[in-house]
């Protein structure tokens, strides 16, 4: 049984109200996503489908002039992101929005990120609420990159986590919205088998080629990413 809540260095994440809970995805992303360069001046960051408010909170922390918005459909899942918010040293940075992404008309972003749900084309689960997390029926790979769009200032960046299964819906997604992709991370279990999860990152302005790494869960390499995070 999960716990009900992750303790992190800098902020503590209850998840008893959420149907998704703290995850390997979101950590990862949280601490991956790109965070454009912004020379003191203030960082306005989106969250789409935040969930518990783990991905926000870890951009809060890595940016001090980030002011970071969730967003989630779910009531109880905005309201439990909103208390974990206001428990943690950045709180006067953050909020969150209960609203459809459809309906959610916030200005432009310096930042996106999104952990999106995954079980696209399986059969949905009989909760409603982990339905809503898991499953692509509130929003889809089509709709989310053309939000994104609308959203995404031009020198911005959106960066989410999918199965690599999904990434051929996502790579055609964002080439009908207009997004460029700029950054990709394929992350494996372990050496030996193949990609689990890939990291993308996207721009308004065409790139040059992708940068293109990979990751292995708990290698050098990704404890060195989570470092400022796990305790």
């Amino acid at each position: 049984m999960p716990n009900d809540y992750f303790r992190f260095k800098r902020f503590t994440v209850w998840q008893d109200r959420c149907a998704m809970k703290v995850g390997t995805d979101a950590t990862l992303l949280g601490a991956w996503a790109g965070l454009p360069p912004n020379g003191g001046e203030r960082l306005d960051v989106l969250d789409i489908g935040t969930g518990t408010g783990i991905i926000a909170l870890m951009l809060a922390q890595r940016c001090a002039d980030a002011c970071v918005t969730g967003i989630d459909i779910d009531p109880d899942a905005a309201a439990q992101a909103a208390a974990n918010m206001a428990a943690s040293p950045f709180s006067s940075r953050m909020k969150v929005v209960c609203q459809p992404m459809q309906q959610f008309g916030g200005g432009t972003y310096d930042a996106i990120t999104c952990n999106p749900p995954y079980f696209q084309g399986s059969l949905e689960c009989p909760d409603s609420k982990r339905t809503l997390s898991r499953h692509n029926t509130s929003l889809t790979y089509d709709e989310l990159a053309s939000h994104v769009f609308r959203l995404l200032a031009g020198e911005g960046e959106f960066s989410m986590i999918l199965p690599a299964d999904h990434l051929h819906h996502m790579e055609a997604a964002a080439a009908i919205a207009g997004l460029f992709e700029k950054r990709r991370c394929y992350v494996r279990t372990k050496e030996t088998k193949p990609p689990k999860r890939v990291m993308l990152a996207y721009a308004k302005r065409p790139q040059p080629a992708a940068q293109c790494e990979e990751l292995t869960l708990n290698d050098p390499k990704h404890a060195t990413l989570m470092a400022d995070f796990y305790i």
